[in-house]
């Protein structure tokens, strides 16, 4: 029987290193994507990283290293020499030395402090200066700036000279002497001009900015919502003081529907750090937490079933139907919060629609209560009476489950809809209040309606 073998880049990657075939492995190299060439480097063994790293093109060799995750730089950063981090750091932008710095300990740091050139250690600190999560921190100061009594020749030629070391070209911005913001202007619109033209002439003067504070998540929603390329950045005085362009948009919403996803699960938030990478104490860490919390809390549904043990001790029946209550109460409060969590977070609705988004969550309910109930009570008469024979199944106790479940959807509902709205309002992350948290509540909820329509109806 014959067998194949699937040879991947990274063994043949690793096969050149071992046979010393440098100049193969550089060819190869050079017509790779920086992305797919820091991915290789994060499954390479330590001691092969500076090696391979030395044979990248200078251009290639920066980009690379802007895309590998913490520790391969880190590794690399204590491997390369003053002057090759030097190299590096002169071939990356400023708001990704920053973003390095920030993930880098102490010694790290210093070491690429001293790197730098007087004038970036000064723009590096600057950066650092502003809150995380805020738009100073993920912007860059590496832009071209225009003035608007240039003319378009002028405008290009300046372009020319100092676009190469610029983030982005396409979009460039008009500020006056004061280094106010007062326009904007592309690329295209100034090839296609006259070269006599005026920036002042070309340039729009509607421009939509950000502040230095402004969350970076709300800086992602108006970069998503209006197609920019990239966003100004100004102080309160206007002046302009960086961009943050769309690939760190990009990296902002994939960290915010992390950090959601993490604290829908229960999870302390951890997005900076791959999952495999990630110790198996600092992932019990960010779980116990929540863990302990919700353990706690479920005290309570304990409480509420030992409260009600004489009539339950009366029909024990009903026991068996507590699980399908608290879970199709905990799963329809789950659905309310997690579609309104991500409509508030994509600004589909605000805390003054709460009223419409209750109504429509009632509306809702209703319709899945009564088609659960009349589900639930085939299945209490079919099976649990007549295919599994259990004569303490009655049409009263089926009556009860049916009753408990409409009224429990409908609660859940409610609940999972207002709740994240008013941690919303309140100032708080609306995805704390998803499936667990919710689930915990209703889970209570459900079993005080249960035994009390129980006691009601079967007279226990």
């Amino acid at each position: 029987m014959e067998t194949t073998s699937t040879v991947t880049l990274q063994d043949t990657i690793e096969t050149l290193l071992k046979s010393k075939k440098y100049a193969t492995l550089r060819d190869i190299l050079t017509t790779m994507n920086p992305v797919d060439i820091a991915a290789i480097f994060e499954e390479l063994q330590d001691e092969k990283m500076p090696l391979l790293y030395r044979l990248l093109p200078k251009d290639i060799a920066a980009d690379t290293f802007v895309e590998m995750d913490d520790e391969t730089q880190k590794f690399l950063i204590h491997s390369l020499s003053d002057t090759e981090l030097k190299e590096v750091l002169d071939d990356m932008f400023l708001d990704d030395v920053v973003d390095m710095i920030e993930e880098m300990p102490a010694n790290v740091v210093k070491r690429i402090l001293r790197q730098s050139s007087p004038e970036e250690r000064k723009q590096i600190n600057m950066l650092l200066k502003f809150p995380e999560d805020s738009a100073g921190s993920i912007m860059t100061t590496e832009l071209v700036i225009l003035r608007p009594s240039m003319t378009a020749e002028e405008a290009i030629k300046r372009i020319r000279r100092t676009g190469v070391d610029k983030e982005t070209i396409y979009t460039c911005y008009v500020a006056d002497n004061l280094s106010k913001l007062i326009g904007i202007i592309t690329i295209k619109d100034l090839l296609l001009a006259d070269d006599d033209t005026k920036v002042s002439e070309l340039m729009d003067t509607n421009v939509i900015s950000v502040m230095t504070l402004t969350d970076q998540e709300e800086v992602a929603s108006i970069i998503k919502k209006y197609d920019f390329l990239a966003v100004p950045v100004v102080d309160k005085e206007n002046r302009l003081v960086g961009i943050i362009t769309v690939d760190d948009a990009v990296d902002v919403m994939q960290e915010e529907a992390t950090e959601d996803i993490q604290k829908m699960a229960a999870i302390t938030p951890n997005t900076d750090t791959p999952y495999l990478k990630i110790g198996i104490f600092e992932t019990w860490k960010s779980r116990i937490p929540w863990l302990l919390l919700l353990m706690i809390s479920a005290t309570f549904t304990g409480m509420i079933i030992s409260s009600f043990e004489d009539a339950l001790a009366s029909s024990v029946v009903l026991t068996a139907f507590i699980p399908m209550l608290m879970d199709t109460g905990g799963n329809s409060g789950s659905q309310s919060s997690v579609t309104i969590i991500r409509a508030l977070s994509l600004h589909e609705i605000q805390f003054k629609d709460l009223v419409k988004v209750i109504w429509k969550e009632v509306r809702v309910a209703l319709m899945c209560g009564v088609a659960l109930s009349l589900a639930a009570f085939a299945k209490v008469m079919l099976i649990d009476r007549l295919l599994l024979g259990n004569p303490d199944v009655t049409v009263f106790v089926a009556l009860v489950v049916c009753l408990t479940l409409a009224i429990t959807v409908v609660v859940a509902k409610i609940i999972g809809c207002c709740l994240p709205m008013f941690a919303y309002k309140l100032g708080f992350d609306p995805a704390v209040m998803a499936s667990p948290f919710i689930t915990t509540i209703v889970d209570a909820v459900s079993l005080v309606v249960y035994f009390l329509i129980a006691t009601s109806i079967l007279h226990l």
